[in-house]
């Protein structure tokens, strides 16, 4: 039966998670908004308006919501033509396309972003189908971005692993069933995404490669 290795992006495969913290930070401060970064930098990884909820609550002016979006994309959009991978991203995901592995993104990111991921990850080769958020209604930590990744993979969650950096990540992983992996590279500490579901957890994509045998995706 095929088995598929479901991947998160930011953080992940692609350093990122800290222009997105000062991205959104200059995009709420704009808007009136003092948010601490180390506030927005815990938040990194939830979709758009997820975030902007967690980061001003329930009672904010909601009618604010896509003018900060889409400020954080115009500030955020500067960075596309140089996003930086992390250490063997790449070179993770082609060795699990040649070990048999389905190899799915899944990602809050979309349009022109994902392009730019894509883009510094340099591994299309590799990367069998993309689960964005286009293609999902809640995004994580609810179960449907990689619900929809196993759909896109065809397999069952049984013979799945997920791999992220954040807590949303490994939320949305274990309530999807999946095997969940964590990585540090997204400055999120080992006890947090282990509480949250990890099941293993290694420094970066290149750490993970190096120790695949004994790893979930071994």
């Amino acid at each position: 039966m095929d088995r598929a290795a479901v991947f998160d992006v930011d953080g992940t495969l692609v350093d990122t998670n800290h222009l997105h913290v000062v991205t959104w930070w200059e995009a709420f401060r704009q808007a009136g908004h003092d948010v601490p970064m180390h506030a927005v930098h815990r938040a990194v990884g939830l979709g758009s308006t997820d975030l902007v909820a967690h980061l001003l609550g329930d009672d904010r002016d909601r009618d604010q919501d896509a003018r900060l979006s889409a400020a954080h994309t115009a500030l955020y959009g500067q960075y596309f033509d140089r996003l930086p991978a992390l250490p063997g991203a790449g070179e993770l995901l082609r060795r699990l396309h040649g070990d048999g592995w389905t190899v799915v993104l899944a990602t809050s990111a979309s349009g022109a972003e994902l392009g730019a991921l894509r883009r510094a990850i340099d591994a299309d080769d590799a990367i069998a189908a993309t689960a964005s958020a286009d293609d999902v209604r809640q995004g994580k930590p609810a179960p449907e971005p990689v619900e929809h990744a196993l759909e896109l993979a065809g397999v069952p969650a049984s013979r799945a692993v997920f791999v992220g950096d954040t807590v949303w990540d490994m939320r949305a992983g274990s309530r999807a069933g999946v095997r969940c992996v964590g990585l540090l590279c997204g400055g999120i500490p080992r006890a947090d995404l282990e509480e949250a579901g990890a099941e293993a957890v290694y420094a970066d994509p290149a750490d993970l490669l190096a120790r695949l045998a004994g790893s979930p995706l071994g």
